[in-house]
């Protein structure tokens, strides 16, 4: 299996798998990540998993760095496809309606489809979730199909909503939080995927699959009413890919 260590600094290692976007490459970044996390190495601090590439955290007075590579060395040995035979994925309901698809306009006029079309394919199938990053739930999401490009706005907005839904070039994700940026704002979920209060704070993690789901205004509003009494419990399933 191909891989390298990357130089990073007295107290992280960084492995790279290959210099690539693929489900595959991403997929061996996933079991080196939970293999680390269940092997339960002293000294270890955090693992952060990117589109690529693996980085582990590490207190260097209670492990060194030579021992630690040596440990990720007989893990990545025991990588398998077999162990990414299962996913999660997640139904994120989303609310297409005007009112939060500020940019759908935008959208179709750049591809060329209907308001129902942009719909139809961008629930068409689950989106994976190769890495977390910029906000805190932030999913960088893989796959979308290529009839949905789209470039990012001009002039970003100084804020967007919680829960807006967007696209931006190639790829499409969910805003966590309120704050500036420059997607394509084609709708909203109810869901809160960053939460301080929950236990674990980010609904999802890398290696996971988002599978967007179209709802009403309606709907929208009594699941919003749910979210806020905490008792709205996202679907969360277990397939075979």
């Amino acid at each position: 299996m191909e891989y390298s260590f990357l130089a990073n600094s007295d107290m992280a290692v960084t492995v790279e798998f290959k210099k690539e976007i693929s489900n595959e490459v991403n997929a061996r970044v996933v079991a080196l990540d939970r293999l680390v996390r269940e092997r339960g190495i002293k000294g270890v601090i955090e693992t952060v998993p990117a589109f690529s590439t693996l980085t582990v955290f590490y207190d260097c007075t209670v492990i060194s760095e030579k021992r630690l590579k040596r440990l990720l060395t007989r893990l990545i040995g025991r990588i398998s496809v077999s162990s990414q035979s299962k996913v999660k994925v997640w139904d994120i309901p989303v609310c297409y309606d005007p009112q939060f698809a500020l940019d759908m306009d935008n959208v179709c006029r750049h591809t060329g489809l209907s308001r129902d079309e942009v719909i139809d394919i961008h629930t068409s199938k689950p989106y994976l979730i190769y890495m977390l990053g910029f906000l805190p739930g932030f999913a960088y999401l893989g796959g979308m199909d290529e009839r949905l490009f789209t470039p990012r706005l001009d002039t970003p907005r100084l804020e967007i909503f919680e829960g807006a839904v967007g696209i931006g070039g190639e790829q499409t994700g969910i805003y966590p939080m309120a704050s500036p940026g420059g997607w394509q704002l084609i709708g909203k979920t109810p869901v809160k995927v960053y939460d301080s209060a929950r236990d674990n704070a980010i609904l999802y993690q890398a290696g996971d699959y988002i599978q967007f789901c179209p709802i009403s205004s309606d709907e929208y509003r009594e699941m919003e009413v749910q979210v806020n009494d905490g008792v709205y419990q996202p679907v969360c399933r277990e397939v075979q890919l």
